[in-house]
């Protein structure tokens, strides 16, 4: 048990490797980027056709962000990106509005961070296997780091 409780100290903790005269460092962090996502009215409010909806981002640290709606019926598409510092932020930034459209329902909204641009693939489409896409979507970016935060609202 002891050994099992070094091991994780030693997962956790930034670690130093020394193989025959040559260092080696590394960390694991697991502190995520996104700290909060979330519609301006709160996860799981009511929007009606016609109306704007903002939403809230917080970040650890600097990076990418694409935003990815999945609609009622399925259709996945990406409809914003853009790169972010450290901090709170309000979506869409400066005069940029989104206006809420059919159809109604369950809306989800993903915010894909990604420590490098994104490339040029766009997650649109409907997806079988989400998980394929974001990697493939993640290869052609070479992010070292990402992190996938959802939220929802309801089509009024």
């Amino acid at each position: 048990m002891r050994l099992l409780g070094l091991l994780l100290v030693g997962l956790l903790s930034a670690c130093t490797v020394t193989l025959e005269g040559v260092t080696v460092s590394y960390r694991l962090d697991f502190t995520p980027a996104i700290l909060r996502f979330e519609p301006d009215r709160g996860a799981g409010a009511t929007y009606y056709v016609g109306e704007e909806v903002r939403f809230f981002l917080t970040l650890a640290e600097p990076g990418w962000i694409s935003l990815v709606a999945i609609d009622p019926d399925g259709r996945t598409y990406e409809f914003d990106r853009f790169y972010l510092g450290r901090g709170t932020h309000v979506l869409p930034p400066g005069a940029y509005r989104y206006t809420v459209t059919p159809p109604r329902g369950l809306q989800r909204v993903r915010a894909i961070y990604t420590d490098t641009h994104p490339g040029s693939l766009r997650l649109e489409g409907v997806f079988t296997d989400w998980d394929a896409r974001l990697r493939l979507y993640l290869e052609t970016s070479g992010a070292r780091r990402y992190q996938v935060a959802e939220t929802y609202f309801y089509i009024r």
